[in-house]
């Protein structure tokens, strides 16, 4: 099932919406055009309808008015057209909500959440961690620094994960390993030392002096928030 079916043909702002709903965890799943939404409803599920008004082929309201006579899942559109007779139209179709363009994003997934909550009685749990310019989603496994994602192979990952989860505290190098390879690895320490390199690689501006990942002479490393 996916979390959003988001229906935009401006797809410059559907990226930018789509990045920030998969940031707080959320499966989103992009379409340009009306017909096209409905068609996707037909083979697959839908937590929520993100719709847009102004669509090629069938404009929103006759995609709201279509979904609302077979599905019940809740429908937000968006829209420049921020008319009272436009707005009242929406609602009398079946929306349960509807939000004026310019988007604030976090309004938008506030109201995505309040939705979700509403129709289905659970709350989401975020599984985002953030600290700084870096944005972790572990329910996608995805990383973000600033806005753009990065790619981490598995250790990578682990290392930043443990140092996210323990902003401003030095760890010992022993307690690190332990944690990412365990105690009784056949890896040799000296692979901390590398991956905390190859780490520093993707998420530090300049590598050669680090202002994340600090390392603590004779101890470990500490991991600072910026």
């Amino acid at each position: 099932m996916t979390d959003v079916l988001l229906v935009e043909d401006n797809r410059e702002l559907a990226g930018l919406i789509k990045d920030f709903l998969e940031r707080e965890g959320y499966s989103v799943h992009h379409i340009i055009s009306g017909r096209e939404a409905v068609k996707f409803l037909e083979e697959e599920t839908a937590g929520i309808l993100l719709l847009d008004i102004m669509l090629p082929e069938m404009d929103g309201f006759a995609v709201c008015r279509a979904v609302r006579k077979r599905w019940n899942m809740p429908v937000l559109i968006m829209s420049a057209r921020s008319g009272r007779e436009d707005k009242l139209t929406g609602y009398e179709l079946g929306a349960d909500d509807y939000m004026e363009k310019p988007i604030d994003a976090q309004i938008l997934t506030a109201k995505v959440r309040a939705l979700l909550q509403r129709a289905y009685g659970v709350q989401r749990e975020s599984q985002i961690i953030s600290s700084g310019a870096v944005t972790v989603d572990q329910a996608s496994r995805k990383v973000y620094l600033k806005g753009r994602e990065l790619e981490l192979n598995v250790k990578e990952y682990q290392l930043l994960l443990l140092f996210l989860r323990n902003p401003g505290k030095t760890l010992r190098k022993e307690y690190i390993f332990g944690e990412i390879w365990g105690m009784d690895s056949f890896s040799e320490n000296q692979t901390l030392t590398v991956h905390i390199k190859m780490l520093r690689g993707k998420i530090e501006e300049n590598p050669r002096e680090p202002e994340r990942i600090i390392t603590v002479w004779g101890v470990g490393y500490r991991y600072e928030e910026i």
